[in-house]
């Protein structure tokens, strides 16, 4: 139809404000009301998560740098298994003093149906062609997240 579009396609994305029913937020919430964490299966799906702010910047360079017709992925090379990120937001539970032990709240239910083993996304074009690489820190953006969600929750 003749229209300048640019089709964006991201990861998983984390932080503040993010629906309830998520995995990160679902998490924190349940490790602040002493519940059950759900994993499904063994855990060992890995996601990659993009922060929303790095999410939001790589839209903006897009928006003013990407070409009509292109497709760009957005990634950011954060890796990991919803159990290791499970324990890790744990951890920084603990660290905060949220909860004295989140790890024994971990509980595994049964995986999806063709629930997919990995999530990920080459945003090598974007890095070559636009110049973008994420710009916030894995830990320090969880932290933070972690943090809002709780100050919500009181």
């Amino acid at each position: 139809y003749g229209l300048n579009t640019i089709i964006t396609n991201c990861s998983n994305n984390y932080g503040p404000h993010q629906h309830a029913e998520k995995f990160i937020p679902t998490i924190i919430r349940a490790i602040i009301q002493n519940n059950q964490i759900p994993i499904y299966g063994n855990g060992d799906n890995i996601r990659d998560w993009l922060y929303v702010k790095d999410h939001v910047h790589a839209l903006d360079s897009i928006f003013h740098k990407g070409k009509f017709g292109e497709k760009y992925n957005v990634g950011s090379n954060n890796e990991i298994s919803n159990i290791a990120l499970v324990k890790y937001i744990c951890d920084l539970c603990v660290e905060k003093k949220y909860h004295k032990n989140p790890h024994k709240l971990i509980s595994f239910v049964s995986d999806r149906l063709g629930h997919d083993h990995r999530y990920a996304i080459n945003y090598t074009k974007l890095h070559t062609e636009l110049n973008w690489s994420p710009q916030f820190g894995f830990e320090e953006s969880l932290s933070d997240t972690i943090d809002w969600y709780v100050n919500q929750m009181r």
